[in-house]
């Protein structure tokens, strides 16, 4: 699929796997709506991509179709890629028995699966609109699982909960989205070097990297850009989910 002057919305694209993702696909000519909470590094981001930046809680429905609105102003919108979602650890019962949080669970479960679903159901609708490519493509859409979702660790209930959901939901919304021409795939990173690692100290970052298979060393945000630009334009990918781990398989912790 041609990207070059398409309109895409990135979420959580203030930073991490997001953020890269949106400066990749600006190289390409793509022209981009970055969904996030955090203001300042989303206009940040926003500046450095010559894109806008729209504050929006995924899970919210008025908010999300404003940035899908934002982004079909800007272009023919063609492009979603979820990068959004948030990994607090909590296991079912703590060291003292007492039971995990319900409210966390459903926390997780709404950002990271119900989320995502809610910016791809008002992006297709969007996307159903424009003008057909070739072979009758409209667009793609790239979700964000986590090896989690095959190998949840110890702590990771709702995490691994939420990040099955999304893999389990690639390929019937494949199914339904290919009447209108939108590809839709999923990858599943490893342990990659993103904010949510970034209070860890290095030693421990190595020790991390050491579980790897091969390269022995965390996955980069520019190699997840990497991975979601090519299901973005390759027009016969579709409805897969991709790890994207080094060969890693998680042990329980």
């Amino acid at each position: 699929m041609d990207i070059a002057g398409a309109s895409a919305i990135v979420t959580g694209g203030a930073s991490g796997l997001g953020a890269a993702t949106a400066r990749r696909l600006s190289a390409e000519g793509v022209r981009l709506v970055l969904v996030d909470l955090q203001d300042d590094l989303g206009g940040v981001v926003a500046d450095q991509v010559g894109g806008t930046y729209v504050h929006a809680d995924v899970t919210d429905v008025e908010q999300v179709q404003a940035a899908v609105d934002a982004a079909a102003q800007a272009g023919p919108l063609r492009i979603l890629v979820n990068c959004a979602g948030i990994a607090p650890p909590a296991r079912t019962l703590n060291r003292d028995g007492e039971p995990h949080p319900m409210s966390l669970f459903e926390k997780v479960i709404a950002v990271n699966l119900v989320g995502s679903f809610n910016c791809i159901r008002l992006a297709a609708a969007a996307m159903a609109a424009t003008e057909p490519l070739e072979d009758g493509e409209r667009g793609a859409i790239v979700n964000t699982a986590s090896v989690a979702a095959f190998d949840g660790q110890i702590g990771q209930a709702a995490y691994s909960a939420s990040k099955g959901g999304i893999v389990g939901m690639t390929l019937p919304i494949a199914r339904d989205l290919s009447a209108i021409g939108v590809r839709v795939n999923t990858i599943a990173p490893g342990i990659m070097d993103t904010p949510l690692l970034a209070g860890l100290p290095e030693p421990a970052k190595e020790s991390l990297g050491q579980q790897v298979l091969y390269p022995k060393r965390l996955g980069t945000t520019d190699e997840y850009a990497e991975t979601a630009q090519f299901l973005l334009t390759h027009s016969y990918m579709n409805g897969e989910t991709v790890r994207m781990d080094g060969g890693i398989r998680m042990a329980p912790k």
